[in-house]
């Protein structure tokens, strides 16, 4: 066992705590002084270090009764778009700055109620808008790792999850949630060399968690490899009545399922995500992936996903236009900021106008635009429509495989500020995840390999829907294979 705590693995923490080789407060303390210490990634917006300890210290009392739960101790991050009670929840905005829900999602229950004990609240892109966690009220975060050739920019960790991503990645926390509305699970990891998982869509209850587009958003988990994802997505999921999105599906032992063979398992290639431009550094390990995956017994077969080109503007449609509606809540009447006008709409306008930042309301004004009379046919319908072709591509090519291999982002981080005048450019950074987004599949971001500058890139596994078991066996065997074991040089801080 390491000396370092934050270096361990949920598996092993879970291990140790059981032989009573540190207690619970140990664990739980070594990553809140961790996170003291990486205060300037900037990935917390709210810290709950007091209210860890104290769990912590009940987490000791349950092991020492016998009643130690399958996460029990566990310190994580909570992206802070997950309602928690009594505890701030600012979905990154100016305009929730001051909300305090009187509940608790039912995510972050479930996570409590497997023992997982929440260190802070973790920073992220406005009401989940961006890429690069360049968007929120509270700063941008920083990537843990640094290029080689130019060590002095700082990074970004991806969005909208980064400060979920870069506590993972640091060795704050062991594990964290996110949520995925388009890839900010997936693109995230892959920025900061760890797993990200997103789930089919309607496996973790969505009630509980600030809204962005209702019919793409769900809860997703971070981890340091695939084992402890397959922990955490086990604990999250689950039939909630609370939310009618919810499916009741049954919940798989994930981890106790992670290791089998790919024999007889088939490999699909799309030769659709082979854009222009893409680094070779990214082509080599696509290709090194499936090499890999063949030598585990798997079959590699091309296929064809002819819509994706179509994906990135559908999903400018439908989610800027679920977005729109979604935000109208926030009014300055019932929650939140409120700036007094001489009559109720200005009352509204003001608010609204202090409270979102640029992004938010970009976004607001392109749903609204395609929601409005003349505009909503030709927009919003015709983008429903190809959504729909965008899933029947998937169907038709799970017909031929049963897992899909493809690049996670087409570039490793990019410097903080870089792309910020560019909004196009930021959309395609999520080219290869939004289509599984639109389609409600699962996918997950797997660390491969370094690019020439050192900086982490990923591989995604996407699978039929509620099929994560093959998901997290393909990523299991394909992580095996990679052994990617490089760490950020700010995740050697000694806590």
């Amino acid at each position: 066992m390491t000396s370092d705590l934050t270096r361990l693995t949920i598996a092993q923490a879970l291990e140790s705590l059981r032989k009573k080789e540190f207690s619970a407060v140990e664990l739980v303390t070594r990553h809140v002084r961790k996170m003291e210490q990486l205060r300037p990634l900037n990935a917390f917006i709210t810290e709950t270090a007091e209210q860890a300890v104290a769990a912590a210290a009940e987490s000791d009392a349950r092991i020492a009764k016998g009643e130690m739960r399958t996460l029990e101790a566990i310190p994580i991050a909570m992206k802070d778009l997950f309602c928690t009670k009594d505890i701030k929840t600012t979905a990154g905005s100016h305009i929730l700055g001051n909300f305090i829900p009187p509940y608790e999602s039912t995510v972050s229950q479930k996570l409590m109620d497997s023992g997982t004990i929440s260190i802070g609240k973790a920073n992220l892109d406005e009401f989940a808008m961006g890429g690069s966690n360049t968007t929120s009220y509270y700063g941008p975060v920083e990537n843990p790792w640094r290029s080689e050739k130019f060590p002095d920019k700082k990074l970004v960790p991806g969005g909208s999850s980064g400060g979920s991503a870069a506590a993972v990645a640091a060795g704050v926390a062991m594990a964290a949630t996110g949520t995925d509305t388009g890839g900010s699970t997936r693109q995230p990891a892959s920025f900061c060399g760890i797993v990200g998982v997103k789930p089919t869509y309607g496996r973790c209850s969505r009630w509980g968690i600030v809204a962005f587009a209702s019919s793409l958003d769900q809860a997703g988990v971070f981890a340091k490899n695939v084992e402890d994802s397959a922990l955490m997505l086990e604990a999250m999921s689950g039939h909630d009545v609370k939310d009618t999105t919810s499916a009741p599906q049954a919940v798989p032992n994930f981890a106790a399922l992670l290791k089998h063979d790919l024999r007889g398992v088939r490999v699909g290639i799309p030769k659709e995500y082979r854009v222009d431009g893409m680094p070779q550094d990214i082509i080599d390990v696509w290709e090194k992936g499936a090499s890999l995956l063949k030598d585990a017994g798997a079959e590699i077969v091309e296929i064809s996903l002819p819509h994706t080109k179509y994906a990135v503007p559908t999903y400018y449609i439908i989610a800027p236009a679920e977005a729109s509606s979604n935000l109208a809540r926030y009014d300055g009447v019932r929650y939140g900021l409120r700036k007094e006008g001489k009559d109720l709409a200005e009352t509204y306008e003001l608010t609204r106008a202090e409270g979102f930042g640029a992004e938010v309301k970009r976004r607001i004004m392109i749903g609204t635009y395609c929601l409005s009379a003349g505009y909503y046919d030709a927009y919003y319908t015709k983008a429903l429509k190809i959504r729909r072709l965008i899933a029947n591509d998937f169907t038709e090519a799970f017909k031929k495989c049963d897992v899909i291999l493809t690049p996670t982002a087409p570039s490793s981080a990019f410097a903080i500020g870089e792309n910020s005048d560019d909004p196009i450019k930021m959309y395609l950074g999520d080219v290869f995840t939004i289509p599984a987004s639109l389609a409600g599949l699962p996918g997950m971001s797997i660390p491969a390999t370094l690019d020439d500058q050192g900086l982490p890139l990923g591989l995604q596994i996407i699978s039929r829907a509620w099929d994560e078991v093959g998901m997290f066996r393909a990523a299991y065997a394909l992580e095996q294979a990679l052994n990617f074991t490089a760490k950020p040089a700010l995740a050697k801080v000694a806590a």
